[in-house]
């Protein structure tokens, strides 16, 4: 099941860098985005292009199982202080 959802969230991520021009079209800009992301790609653009990388990174680490271990490693040792 991990790796269907991961492929999914991959095939999501990669819709966000293939078609940000149709995002920026139907949703706008993002001023945030404009501000401080402006460059020759238009910050909107770039932002949505970013933003389907990290979403695919994600799915990566999603799917090899390496977020449970960084979650692990950052909340469980605080789970252990609080049981004893």
């Amino acid at each position: 099941m991990r790796y269907f959802l991961g492929i999914i969230i991959i095939g999501i991520g990669y819709v966000f860098v293939w078609k940000s021009d149709w995002f920026v079209e139907n949703f706008g800009r993002i001023d945030f985005a404009e501000r401080h992301l402006a460059s020759g790609l238009g910050g909107t653009r770039l932002f949505y292009k970013l933003l389907g990388i990290v979403i695919i990174i994600g799915a990566f680490l999603y799917m090899s199982g390496a977020v449970e271990s960084m979650l692990g490693s950052i909340f469980g040792a605080s789970r252990e202080v609080f049981s004893n």
